[in-house]
């Protein structure tokens, strides 16, 4: 539990309540050492009955600590404990709500050349081993210290160009303009300790470990969290046009434990450095490790903002923001020359200091149960609280 949750950190969520039947916006402040239950969680639901309310008032860090006043309704530990796939319990859900599940591909220039020889290798992962050296022959490091959009960016396009060698996937790592997409719809996201999906039929597939900007209907960057952008390569690599099934399955996007607010404990820019930490843990017994080093993103936070919300598009409840993975596994797990895919049963941690531990257990797609509360649950709910006030 101590590893779950940050230190110091006011955090903002949701738990999925039995006993009321529905979703309830929750906070807590882990600046205290945690009891024997852990740390108490307060139900902020008769205040603001979304996340993305909350997280649009001026005074969201006043209004929560004022909350922490009142008596706990839940405790972490029991929270925390809540068995995979609980529906009598009360449990985690994503952090976020009403936001749109927005993400960014290629923003480090360390794992641009993976998304090449997912291209050229059109999916096939017998065929990336060999592909990853002539990637490798051609390339070089000369794409790790370019500023994407910068006249230097452009001249390595002319060259690459020349050498028949330029793709979708170096024009968003190089050209002006990131990659946006939309990773999920709104409340497709499941939360720490639930299961991710990974369809039967993929051959080479792997978890994203992310920092996940959380924003307002202003563009304004007001807290973060944790986030796995569940990543089918043997689709993608076939084509760029297929990211869509590559990308949105259910249960392909994990976020949490929680959002943690910024405030004076934690400011944007304490995130520019935040290293990502990644284990991947088997029952055939395989262990994986990986790291995401935001200091090594090739484009800033705020140009990632903006290529996102502004006078060409509006998001009114807000949104989140993947902002990308250092992160591409090539280690070979089954076969010599196959590098890294999912197994049923894998448990993947993804951990940083500032925002905690998400934990989430690899299963087929097909055998999850299937999403179901959608925004006319949520709004039927929500009808529900206000009827009872």
């Amino acid at each position: 539990m101590d590893d779950v949750l940050p230190a110091g950190a006011l955090l903002l969520g949701r738990v999925q309540d039995p006993s009321t039947g529905g979703p309830r916006v929750v906070a807590l402040d882990t600046a205290e050492p945690p009891g024997d239950d852990g740390w108490g969680v307060h139900d902020l639901t008769a205040l603001e009955p979304t996340v993305s309310g909350l997280l649009e008032r001026d005074d969201r860090v006043t209004v929560v600590r004022s909350a922490l006043a009142s008596e706990p309704r839940w405790w972490t530990r029991d929270l925390l404990a809540a068995p995979v796939g609980s529906q009598d319990t009360p449990h985690l859900l994503a952090p976020v709500d009403l936001q749109v599940v927005k993400a960014c591909g290629v923003t480090f220039a360390d794992s641009l050349a993976e998304r090449v020889i997912e291209e050229r290798a059109g999916g096939d992962p017998a065929r990336a081993a060999a592909v990853r050296a002539e990637v490798a022959d051609v390339l070089g490091g000369a794409l790790s210290s370019v500023r994407p959009g910068s006249p230097e960016a452009a001249r390595v396009k002319e060259v690459l160009q020349a050498r028949g060698w330029w793709s979708q996937y170096l024009e968003v790592g190089l050209g002006p303009d990131p990659e946006v997409f939309t990773k999920a719809p709104v409340l497709a996201s499941v939360g720490h300790g639930a299961a991710v999906g990974v369809p039967s039929w993929s051959r080479w597939n792997n978890p994203e470990p992310e920092l996940v900007l959380v924003v307002t209907s202003r563009g304004e960057v007001v807290g973060a969290t944790l986030g796995n952008d569940v990543n089918l390569r043997d689709v993608e690599g076939r084509s760029a046009l297929l990211l869509g099934r590559a990308k949105d399955a259910n249960a392909s996007s994990a976020l949490g434990p929680f959002v943690r607010l910024l405030d004076d404990s934690l400011r944007l820019d304490d995130l520019r450095t935040a290293e990502i930490e990644l284990e991947v843990r088997g029952t055939d017994g395989f262990v994986l490790h990986g790291r995401n080093s935001l200091a090594r993103i090739s484009r800033p936070f705020e140009e990632l903002v903006a290529a996102t919300v502004g006078a060409h598009h509006q998001y009114p409840d807000g949104f989140v923001l993947y902002t990308g993975t250092l992160f591409a596994p090539t280690t070979d797990r089954d076969e010599p020359g196959q590098g890294f895919t999912h197994h049923v049963g894998d448990v993947v941690r993804i951990s940083c200091p500032q925002l905690g531990t998400l934990e989430n257990t690899v299963l087929a797609t097909e055998d999850l149960p299937p999403w179901t509360s959608g925004l006319g649950v949520l709004l039927r709910h929500l009808q529900a609280v206000t009827a009872r006030r």
